[in-house]
């Protein structure tokens, strides 16, 4: 039965502004040293200046980097009812100006180079993403997933898409257990010790922080089969917070186990190279995989918003139970390489993902807890 509705809201528009602070990010990395450059005033600053150097792979991924940024705005605002011209005014504006802002904003970190080439590729990306978008039209993609949407899903489901496009990513960065997201609260003690340091108002504060005790002990085999048990349950009830009762639940729930293992295969073989690929398998993750597609298919008659409830329970006891992992030194050994290894700006847009993933769904649910069937 096809689930229809005048009013729907496009996936397209909340991935294209996550995707856009992920670009800044990758942009700022690694946001330390800030400074006023020296011997410049404001009217050098806003002149970006053109490299002498070349470096073709950095070019095309300035290029490569903004073309899906591109694509989503564009989407977005046609799904708005936007006009062609206008939509691609204003991706083509908005394009040049966050790159612009970002690049400006590098002559106040020490270890970036602002660059009019970077600005150039990184426009003519958004462009060409929006062309793209453009392409796809008398192709009849746009209206396949449109028709796709009507028959799988709810009019009000944007949101929940976007959670569901971004989970997978969010698996790629290293975590203590697999599909375990959400794991920041060892960098949030850390962030917070760090802003509470000298402050002589705050000494209480900072000694109270400083002597909590931090996790050390590892987690049962129990334990991290139910954090493995409970992390493929959360997305698949965010999506059947979406959707209609029936077959197309189950498929979902395929869906989303065939994705955790090829996104926590991905993270491995990233990590510990293509031998060790299937390293993160263990005798504990397979069954709580299998527990996880079995759970998710019984919770799948359910009502919506009766599903949306059970997912808020799921997630807080998958975040609470990822909290009491350690950072043994495997762990620490494998988040160091990757953050300042090859990835160190592509780790960044997956792991803020990864770690924001769990309160962003619960944040999303709790709306959906409270909206009308």
């Amino acid at each position: 039965m096809a689930i229809r509705s005048r009013h729907r809201t496009s996936s397209a528009a909340p991935l294209a502004w996550a995707y856009a602070a992920v670009v800044l990010y990758a942009s700022l990395y690694p946001f330390t040293g800030w400074r006023w450059p020296p011997g410049q005033d404001l009217v050098h600053l806003l002149a970006l200046p053109w490299p002498p150097w070349r470096d073709p792979f950095d070019q095309w991924a300035n290029l490569v980097g903004y073309l899906p940024w591109g694509l989503l705005c564009m989407l977005g605002l046609r799904s708005r009812g936007l006009g062609l011209p206008s939509a691609f005014a204003v991706v083509m504006l908005l394009t040049a100006g966050i790159s612009y802002g970002a690049e400006v904003t590098q002559h106040f970190l020490p270890g970036r180079h602002p660059s009019l080439k970077d600005w150039a590729m990184n426009t003519l990306g958004g462009v060409s993403g929006a062309v793209f978008a453009v392409a796809l039209q008398p192709l009849g993609a746009t209206s396949l997933w449109k028709d796709l949407r009507e028959r799988w899903f709810i009019a009000r489901s944007g949101g929940g898409l976007a959670l569901l496009a971004l989970w997978p990513a969010g698996l790629i960065s290293p975590a203590p257990v697999p599909l375990g997201l959400g794991h920041v609260g060892d960098r949030v003690r850390g962030w917070t010790l760090q802003a509470l340091a000298d402050v002589p108002w705050a000494s209480a504060a900072h000694e109270l922080i400083s002597q909590t005790p931090q996790a050390s002990a590892p987690l049962s085999r129990l334990a991290e089969s139910l954090v493995i048990t409970l992390g493929l349950l959360a997305p698949c009830l965010v999506a059947f917070s979406i959707s209609a009762p029936g077959w197309r639940r189950l498929v979902l729930v395929a869906g989303a186990a065939a994705l955790a293992v090829a996104a926590m295969t991905l993270s491995t073989l990233l990590n510990f190279g293509p031998q060790h690929a299937w390293a993160w398998l263990t005798p504990a993750a397979g069954p709580a995989l299998a527990a996880g597609v079995v759970a998710a298919a019984l919770l799948s008659v359910l009502p919506r918003r009766v599903l949306a409830a059970i997912g808020l329970v799921v997630i807080t006891g998958a975040v609470m139970l990822v909290a009491q992992a350690p950072a043994d030194p495997y762990y620490a050994v494998n988040l160091q390489a990757w953050e300042q290894g090859r990835f160190a700006h592509f780790h960044g847009t997956v792991q803020w993902i990864g770690w924001l993933w769990p309160y962003t769904a619960m944040l999303w649910l709790l709306i959906q807890v409270g909206v009308r069937e």
